[in-house]
């Protein structure tokens, strides 16, 4: 039986969703928008230069006209950009400029549009996973992901890490001063352990992830900052990473895309030392699922489809713990590891930031 034989439908409230899809659909095209402005250096040239006519961007940004003209006024559509009828030229508020242009604020948010993109690009993949139940690393996407994952994590890292997150810690700022080894694990391109050797330099820094391109970008950015003499970086994964003795083990927003986060969990405690730290941050998320019904967590959700499940599910055990694993699922893997204490040390509106002791 089809359903307009058994249910009545409310036209109002099916029209209402329709117009709510349009509007999904169109969020959905400006990801690509706001990556495009990006990329061409529209956004910061209507921040330098104040307002200008298509014809004025185009000129600034060595870019055609035609397209700057619909981009615009996709922009303008969006509430990214505003217009002046009178003059017909385009402004971007101080707001959205520190917000799109800004790559030192805690609010720059390009790196997360890149991270969608990507994500998006390689829907295609994903939705064929799904039907097997198959797993997709986070190194078989396509350059936007990595690369906009490091922009969009990179500025909350900037904000918090060395001046709220650390600090939470019990004595881990004195050891790191005096001098400290650390483990940086699931480091990416290495933006967290480049910035806390720059922070600390009596400390030395190891940072790890199973990704060998990863790696390679870790390398060359310890390099340009200038600490490739406290830094090393190795390919690794979570549960085999060298060493031991560790006064510090650090993972950042990685630990629930982990196959096996519970054999990761153990080797960390493998590795530390009887008074040793492992500091975890995950991103914000309410233990019952209601709770994540929310923008983040909306966004949240989705990335853990797209990347951070299948990502799980390609490695050996394949938890799947997703993005919105939330404090006592992670509390659960902490414990089972023979941590005899966790808790919460620090929270953003994205991040969740837990100190595990031996």
């Amino acid at each position: 039986m089809s359903i307009d034989q058994q249910t009545e439908i409310d036209e109002g409230k099916l029209m209402q969703f329709v117009f709510r899809a349009v509007g999904e659909v169109g969020a959905a095209l400006n990801a690509a928008l706001v990556v495009m402005g990006d990329k061409l250096g529209l956004y910061q040239a209507l921040a330098e230069a104040g307002p200008l006519t298509p014809n004025q961007l185009a000129s600034r940004t060595g870019t055609a006209e035609p397209y700057v003209r619909e981009w615009l006024n996709a922009q303008a559509a969006g509430d990214f950009v505003e217009y002046e009828p009178e003059t017909g030229r385009y402004a971007l508020p101080p707001e959205q400029a520190v917000a799109l242009t800004d790559a030192n604020s805690p609010a720059y948010l390009p790196g997360f549009f890149q991270l969608t993109l990507g994500s998006v690009i390689d829907s295609p993949r994903i939705t064929e996973a799904a039907r097997s139940g198959a797993g997709f690393g986070w190194h078989e996407h396509g350059a936007d992901v990595p690369d906009g994952c490091e922009r969009f994590f990179r500025p909350g890292y900037n904000a918090n890490l060395i001046s709220q997150w650390l600090p939470a810690l019990d004595g881990v700022v004195d050891k790191l001063e005096r001098g400290a080894l650390v483990s940086d694990v699931g480091c990416g391109h290495g933006s967290s352990t480049i910035l806390m050797a720059q922070a600390y330099p009596n400390s030395v820094f190891v940072g790890t992830d199973y990704d060998d391109g990863s790696i390679q970008t870790a390398r060359q950015r310890a390099g340009e900052a200038g600490v490739d003499d406290q830094v090393r970086f190795e390919t690794a994964a979570a549960s085999a990473y060298q060493g031991d003795g560790y006064d510090l083990v650090t993972m950042f927003d990685c630990l629930h895309d982990m196959g096996d986060p519970l054999g990761a969990a153990r080797h960390v405690r493998s590795s530390l030392k009887a008074d040793g730290t492992w500091m975890i941050v995950e991103p914000y998320a309410e233990d019952r699922v209601e709770g994540n019904f929310n923008p983040v967590g909306r966004a949240y959700y989705a990335f853990s489809t797209l990347l951070c499940t299948p990502a799980s599910l390609s490695q050996e055990v394949g938890l799947a713990l997703g993005a919105q694993a939330g404090e006592a699922r992670i509390r659960d893997v902490v414990t089972a590891a023979g941590f005899s204490r966790f808790r919460r040390a620090a929270e953003t509106p994205f991040n969740l930031v837990f100190e595990a002791r031996p």
